[in-house]
């Protein structure tokens, strides 16, 4: 009977309505490692293993930010131990395996903020649909390489896939070109997009309202015309 509500409560949990989802992910290698906690297909949180913190990747205008109590970086450091001793038992199972390559489905370069000339802003590679992760980003302006660009974790897609984000900050000046060269296992070449600097990323304010009011007025001067033609016409028929 026991049993039986058990799997009658499991039952019932599952068809309820979702109100969120949260997924957190523990992973590593003989190299490196990822632990990362996301919430409604955000990412509100991640260890890194290099400056050996927890990282909280929101931006600063949320009124309440998310946070892990004390211990959360430890508690990281722990699950990485773990997974390395449990890597090594999978793998000696699973040595033969091809690994299952997929290639990114989309790269997409765009900016955050709207362009405005000399005004700090930030450049986001977005890269998604690639299995397994990481994918690896580098920047250029104007053919030369470029440093101080951050990248998040890898951040699962529901087929899957991951997607990862790289970030530049940059300051838009007429002409310059930017680009984000991708690199995965499943690419021969990197995948680059490019972004241009030029005018019509900025636009004038002034431009739309003045084409707009010339309309305006000139569709206004020819019904005048239409009608003093038209009064006329029926003051030399009366």
């Amino acid at each position: 009977m026991k049993e039986l509500l058990l799997f009658l409560s499991c039952v019932l949990c599952v068809s309820a309505d979702v109100l969120h989802e949260d997924i957190q992910i523990v992973g590593c290698s003989d190299s490196d490692g990822e632990e990362m906690y996301g919430l409604d297909g955000e990412e509100k949180a991640y260890a890194d293993f290099n400056k050996k913190e927890e990282i909280y990747p929101q931006p600063p205008f949320v009124v309440n930010p998310f946070h892990y109590q004390e211990g959360a970086y430890e508690n990281a450091v722990a699950n990485q131990q773990i997974c390395r001793e449990n890597m090594k038992r999978v793998g000696k199972g699973m040595k033969d395996y091809p690994l299952e390559q997929v290639a990114p489905s989309g790269v997409m370069i765009y900016t955050r903020d709207e362009v405005e000339f000399g005004e700090k802003n930030t450049l986001i590679c977005h890269v998604t649909g690639f299995y397994p992760a990481p994918v690896n980003v580098s920047w250029t302006k104007n053919g030369q390489k470029v440093t101080g660009s951050s990248i998040n974790t890898p951040y699962p897609n529901k087929d899957g896939t991951f997607t990862q984000i790289s970030r530049l900050q940059f300051t838009p000046q007429l002409g310059d070109i930017y680009s984000c060269a991708v690199q995965h296992l499943a690419l021969t070449q990197p995948a680059t997009k490019f972004y241009e600097v030029d005018s019509s990323a900025q636009s004038d304010p002034g431009v739309g309202p003045a084409a707009f009011c010339g309309v305006g007025l000139t569709v206004g001067l020819l019904g005048v015309a239409a009608g003093t033609f038209f009064l006329i016409k029926g003051n030399e028929c009366s």
